[in-house]
């Protein structure tokens, strides 16, 4: 019997010189806010044309590692944005046709231990946010789309108020895929605005009295409300989220 061999992969030179400057930068060998030599000197460096330097600078720009900063023309050491991270995320999850009620369920097991850490360990400046939110939500004559992205919004001041980087990015997918639910749902049913304002009032009242058992559980009633919303819109939560 003869023997077989896999074929012999060869990785483009831009990709090694991206790989070879990842792993600096994930060594912390290069840290956030230093900048990166000038591509022809990048190329002396590796050896390789200043094109392919060129190419693997993009790529990793496109993956947030490096970005160019106003009235520089040297990359910059970055650290990927928690949004950029999570649309990614949300990309996947919505090709892989998850639906209403995935979401919802993960929601609902996220955010009320979100919203009892955030009782714990909120600041001053996270109850600023948590109220600009409120009051962005409840002002008159808000269009549907911005109501929508500040009920959302209020979602990331309770998990930026955790103080945990990981919940918080755990978080941010579910969110972009709530938005177009919301949007679907909350012009259907008359109670909806006022239902989530008032959730939200005690959910701020219950953080800022360190009330952890309390936001918890009006955290978790204002997820269940959703349920009964989409209920009364007449959505189908097994429909996937485009």
């Amino acid at each position: 019997m003869s023997v077989e061999f896999d074929q012999i992969l060869l990785v483009p030179g831009y990709r090694k010189v991206a790989v070879a400057i990842a792993e600096r930068i994930l060594s912390r060998e290069l840290r956030e806010g230093e900048r990166l030599p000038p591509e022809t000197e990048l190329a002396r460096q590796f050896g390789v044309n200043r094109s392919t330097v060129r190419e693997a600078l993009r790529e990793l720009e496109s993956g947030g590692l490096l970005e160019r900063r106003q009235g520089s023309k040297l990359m910059t050491v970055s650290r990927p944005r928690h949004r950029a991270v999570a649309k990614d995320v949300s990309r996947a999850l919505a090709l892989h046709d998850v639906t209403f009620f995935e979401v919802w369920e993960a929601l609902t097991q996220l955010e009320p231990p979100m919203a009892e850490l955030a009782a714990r360990n909120r600041t001053h400046s996270d109850l600023d946010c948590l109220a600009a939110a409120c009051q962005r939500f409840t002002e008159d004559n808000v269009e549907t789309g911005k109501a929508v992205h500040h009920a959302a919004e209020f979602f990331r001041c309770v998990g930026r108020a955790t103080h945990n980087q990981v919940l918080g990015l755990a978080q941010e997918p579910l969110l972009d895929l709530l938005e177009p639910s919301l949007r679907v749902m909350i012009d259907k049913v008359p109670q909806a605005r006022a239902r989530i304002a008032a959730a939200q009032s005690r959910m701020l009242e219950a953080i800022a009295k360190r009330d952890a058992e309390a936001a918890r559980s009006w955290m978790a009633k204002h997820i269940r409300d959703f349920r009964k919303g989409y209920e009364l819109a007449n959505i189908a939560l097994d429909c996937r989220i485009d």
